[in-house]
């Protein structure tokens, strides 16, 4: 058997531009690194590509104008609430002064003590003895400011309260800041509402139009569809994007389906192996220090082909060693185990012998393991290359 099981590769590739042909780039860089560093490409390998060059190959950006004028059209003006953002230079800063430019006033409701993936304005500490509730108070941005002072973020040295006002007043709109986790709070302000958490969206739009807001978006249905040419995201909107420049985002990338069916053909043509291929974001992990959960975009994968679809099946071997097997050792007891595995069934929800295996999609866990390998820093690898990670102790 081999001794080696999942391994992890980031594969260097040239800079992506638009229009280049990433399916054919993807495929020659991973030949390539497999023949510079000595590895042969299996059956059921995973090649996996950032998001991030799937939609500069597209072209898939919008300015802050663009940003403007979808606004505009979608609330005519006036005082909008915006609620619930993430706090992220990166994320949303940008897509906040689109926003801002596209009405008169905002009325800026932020989560705390923290936001939807982590980014800390408070500690419960500090709540607990303010005697702030959470669940229930609404802050106003003076009481705020008496009870908390200014609170930089622990990684970025940003007061977000500051400087989202900011933001705000140089797009050329007033701005009021209040405190609150509960979607309803908003209608105190105003009744129409741009609602731009990511992954309670849903839940928040049907609890907004439930209690009789006139206009109720997601930050996912802005930008669903080109503005005077810009790129776009049918299904995701705003959802995924990056700064780009100081006036441009990046947008989520499109039609990924298409280019890792694509990618799969290649590398069967010109490799004669069945390799499984995804598009991927974030990784779904948190940060046990500064607490933030990673997930930013709206799904990690965006894009796949269907040998991914699904969740581990899998054995929990110590279970097997300390319960089934606990009287073997040596080599009765791998082939004991192993012919467990080699007669597991194909559906072991439910079964103790499982109990402690990660019942999450393949994609989830398989992105998130690439994004932990290529980083989103100056490594060079958005491609990466993950092996055996289809083998279990037998193979």
């Amino acid at each position: 058997m081999r001794l080696v099981g999942t391994v992890s590769r980031g594969i260097r590739c040239p800079i992506i531009r638009e229009n280049d042909d990433l399916a054919k780039i993807v495929v020659d860089s991973v030949i390539e690194a497999a023949a510079s560093e000595g590895f042969s490409l299996r059956d059921r390998d995973v090649v996996a590509l950032t998001e991030s060059i799937v939609a500069r190959s597209q072209g898939n950006y919008a300015s802050v104008e663009d940003i403007k004028e979808d606004v505009k059209a979608k609330f005519n003006g006036g005082t909008v609430g915006v609620i619930f953002p993430i706090l992220s230079r990166n994320r949303f800063a940008i897509c906040l002064r689109g926003i801002a430019m596209g009405v008169d006033k905002v009325v800026l409701m932020l989560s705390y003590p923290s936001d939807e993936v982590g980014n800390a304005l408070l500690t419960y500490d500090q709540l607990d003895e303010a005697g702030v509730n959470p669940y229930s108070d609404v802050l106003s941005l003076e009481k705020y400011r008496e009870l908390f002072g200014e609170n930089k973020h622990e990684f970025t040295g940003v007061d977000y309260v500051a400087y989202y006002a900011q933001i705000i007043k140089d797009a050329g709109a007033d701005v009021e800041i209040v405190f609150a986790n509960q979607a309803k709070t908003i209608l105190n302000y105003t009744d129409k509402v741009l609602t731009c958490d990511i992954h309670t969206r849903a839940r928040t739009k049907r609890i907004l139009k439930q209690a009789g807001a006139s206009i109720v978006y997601g930050i996912d249905e802005i930008l669903t569809s080109s503005i005077n040419g810009s790129g776009f995201n049918e299904q995701y909107g705003l959802l995924g994007s990056n700064k780009s420049t100081e006036n441009t985002i990046k947008l989520f990338p499109r039609k990924c389906k298409d280019l890792v069916l694509k990618i799969q053909e290649e590398f069967l043509k010109r490799t004669s192996k069945h390799i499984e291929v995804m598009v991927y974001g974030d990784g779904a992990f948190k940060d046990p220090q500064g607490k933030i959960w990673e997930l930013a975009d709206p799904v990690v994968s965006p894009g796949y082909t269907d040998g991914l679809i699904g969740t581990p099946n899998e054995l929990k071997l110590k279970y097997l060693a300390d319960n089934d097997f606990k009287n073997l050792s040596g080599e009765e007891l791998k082939e004991a185990i192993s012919k467990s595995i080699k007669a597991k069934n194909n559906n072991l929800v439910g079964s103790m012998a499982s109990q402690g295996t990660t019942p999450r999609q393949l994609t989830d866990l398989i992105g998130s393991l690439c994004d932990l390998t290529s980083g989103s820093g100056d490594k060079g690898t958005p491609v990466v290359l993950v092996q055996g990670y289809f083998d279990n102790y037998t193979d």
